[in-house]
């Protein structure tokens, strides 16, 4: 045993669908539930270790929208509504070229009200962020050029 173990300090290592099942009936009980960020399919807007992000339950959601989503084949992901159809919905990472899930708006589990960039919180519905991400999503067709150039700096 570590000393780590022995003081209680050791990470806990939980299982992702345990884990995401129990974010969602969180959520669904109302409460507020924020996540460490993990992975690079958000960058540039959602940084890998740096951001984190708070989710509420939320009937409403549209183009642009950061979601929590529960995929047909068991996985989450919270990636961004990229188009929707009626309950339909379409959902791409900011940093994805091509790929694309699909999911109904009843597999939604939350979405992301506030993200904390560097100690600070960003609400999702500012003008500036809600901009910046429509600006993105226009600028698919050229987005692996600028992927190319932000993840070197």
């Amino acid at each position: 045993m570590t000393d780590k173990e022995k003081r209680g300090d050791a990470p806990v290592q939980i299982n992702n669908e345990v884990f995401f099942e129990e974010v969602t009936c969180m959520l669904s009980d109302g409460f507020a539930v924020t996540l460490r960020v993990k992975g690079s399919s958000m960058f540039p807007f959602l940084r890998d270790g740096r951001d984190r992000v708070t989710l509420r339950k939320t009937d409403g959601v549209e183009v642009g929208d950061i979601v929590l989503a529960r995929l047909d084949n068991g996985t989450h992901v919270l990636h961004r509504i990229y188009k929707k159809r009626g309950e339909d919905i379409a959902l791409m990472g900011d940093g994805n070229l091509y790929a694309t899930e699909r999911c109904k708006k009843v597999q939604i589990a939350g979405k992301v009200m506030t993200i904390v960039r560097n100690g600070r919180a960003v609400s999702c519905r500012s003008l500036k962020e809600r901009s910046l991400s429509g600006l993105w999503r226009g600028l698919l067709p050229v987005r692996r050029y600028l992927l190319y150039f932000l993840r070197r700096m």
